[in-house]
């Protein structure tokens, strides 16, 4: 899910720190000019290409964007309190305005994370959705990997085992297990947080906020506009509360919380959600019954399929194909379903009320089990960095202000698995910043009176539509309603994404709605790499 596959916008929305606005020790006001580094771009062959999900039939749309683009570098103050000590360097790209003769300005993107790299966003957008493109006729479009992220300086942190928390194969946890990986995850964090950290404790929103700003002064605009998606919200509405001045227009699509520096409320929330949106599927189950057999109701729905929950925790289908056990996390799993996919999760649903455990897995099940053969490509030489680990990690615990105790952690994951009983097992567990060692960074969001479009997704579960107006009564701005389950879609839904053009070309407010990506759509067309198929990793 997110801002398309290839530009690595992820689920996880995280911590939201601001520093003061204004001149001053922290900001980069009244600093030297600063200027770009220009430099040739890199050189990526077909093999990258492909394992960027550029289809065949678009490498030539795609070299052709690319020999548009420009690439270099910013230096950056590596601790902005110390603007004369180390410097960094923030990379970035852009892809200069058709019509330079009605140049609107420079625009900036960020697809989201943290950890996401934003260098290609300017070429994909533009390949990826005919509409948006229309935006490189007068706006000069800006890629940046923020600090410690692609092309930009980065860290890499130790691994202290074979690549994250062990969880068992069933679920519920037992206390004992819950703390196997509470362990786990803290010695991680203290591994990490340890290893570098001057560097590693710069990674905040506030400091890619600098840095942004000092971008925007190099490439001379004295007003730049932005555009982000999920944490690239939080990006943007730190950016707007440090420097409303220098802001053209931006639009923030699936907006995170105010309060997602809170890990503990981040998640608590988002299953809350999960939960909630069950009684869309239990509905559409129940108007189909006659092809499921599920129930003829709602409430016949979510009683069958709590039932079948319960059951497996209590006796897990092991069958003979499957590596694995399927306990009640794999009925979660289905009752936690898209719009997108309800046909095939309620069609898992209906033959494993007739399966045999012991016996060979029906077709529909195996369909959706994952396994090494699904893993992520090795990236090949030469590869551009799309994710970085640990960076959304620091920027993650270098903001989180939950509590990093065993206990606390223990008790919410009891909580939410009471709360949330059909789909709380695909969400009780959230990530702990236990043992990062590095000091929180708070600041506060400010509200202003210039130009600010926020999406709001009604149906989705990374970042729910409450978020949206909680952001909005914080820092301002229109909320446009997009009724879909897809998170960031505004881009690649082709209505919602005109309305995206006319604000950015007119800076006219938008309050309505926009129907964003249904399942009737063509999802090949609006994304150009799908949306992954439901898939399940016992």
């Amino acid at each position: 899910m997110g801002q398309g596959k290839r530009m690595g916008a992820l689920a996880a929305a995280a911590g939201i720190c601001l520093g003061l606005a204004g001149a001053g020790p922290g900001t980069a006001a009244g600093a030297a000019a600063p200027a770009v580094n220009w430099r040739p771009c890199p050189e990526y062959s077909d093999s990258v290409l492909d394992y960027l999900r550029i289809r065949k039939e678009d490498r030539g749309k795609f070299r052709d964007l690319w020999a548009r683009t420009e690439c270099g570098t910013v230096d950056v103050p590596l601790d902005y309190r110390r603007p004369d000590g180390e410097h960094i360097t923030v990379a970035l790209t852009r892809l200069k305005a058709r019509d330079q003769g009605h140049r609107l300005g420079s625009l900036a993107t960020n697809p989201g994370g943290p950890g996401g790299s934003g260098y290609l966003m300017p070429a994909m957008l533009s390949l990826d959705s005919p509409t948006v493109a229309e935006l490189g006729d007068r706006y000069d479009l800006i890629g940046f990997d923020p600090r410690g992220i692609g092309y930009s300086t980065s860290w890499d942190c130790p691994q202290t085992g074979p690549g994250g928390p062990t969880v068992p194969d069933t679920q519920p946890l037992t206390k004992a297990e819950v703390r196997q990986v509470y362990d786990e995850e803290a010695e991680r964090n203290a591994a990490c947080s340890s290893a570098s950290p001057p560097f590693l404790s710069g990674l905040t929103t506030a400091n890619a906020a600098r840095d942004l700003d000092l971008i925007r002064r190099a490439l001379g605009e004295r007003r730049m506009s932005y555009y982000g998606a999920s944490w690239g919200t939080q990006l943007g509405a730190v950016y707007r509360s440090m420097f409303p001045a220098t802001i053209g227009r931006m639009w923030l699509d699936s907006v995170v919380s105010p309060r997602a520096y809170d890990l503990a409320y981040r998640f608590d929330d988002a299953a809350k959600t999960q939960e909630r949106l069950f009684d869309l599927f239990a509905q559409w189950l129940a108007e189909r019954d006659g092809t499921y057999g599920l129930g003829t109701t709602a409430a016949d729905v979510r009683a069958k399929v709590l039932a079948m929950r319960e059951a497996a925790d209590a006796d897990p289908w092991r069958f003979t194909d499957v590596d694995g056990a399927l306990g009640g996390g794999f009925i979660a799993f289905l009752a936690s379903a898209t719009n997108f996919d309800y046909p095939q999760a309620a069609g898992i649903l209906r033959v494993l009320t007739t399966a045999v455990n012991g016996g060979p897995a029906p077709q529909a099940v195996k369909d959706v089990i994952g396994g090494p053969d699904g893993a992520p490509p090795e990236p090949p030489a030469g590869a551009p960095v799309d994710f970085d680990s640990t960076a959304s990690r620091a920027y993650l615990c270098n903001e989180d202000t939950s509590s990093r105790e065993f206990e606390p952690l223990w008790h919410e994951y009891r909580r939410n698995l009471d709360r949330n009983p059909i789909t709380g097992q695909m969400t009780a567990l959230r990530p702990t910043c236990a043992g990062w060692t590095l000091p929180v960074q708070r600041f506060p969001l400010r509200w202003s009176s210039g130009s600010l479009q926020l999406s709001g997704h009604s149906y989705e579960t990374a970042t729910p539509f409450a978020w949206a107006r909680q952001m909005q009564d914080r820092i301002g701005g229109n909320l446009l309603t997009v009724e879909d389950f897809a998170h960031a879609s505004v881009p690649f839904a082709p209505e919602c994404a005109a309305r995206l053009v006319a604000y950015f070309e007119t800076g006219s407010p938008d309050d309505g709605t926009c129907p964003g990506i249904q399942p009737k759509d063509d999802r090949s067309a609006a994304f150009a790499a799908p949306p992954p198929a439901l898939t399940f990793v016992p």
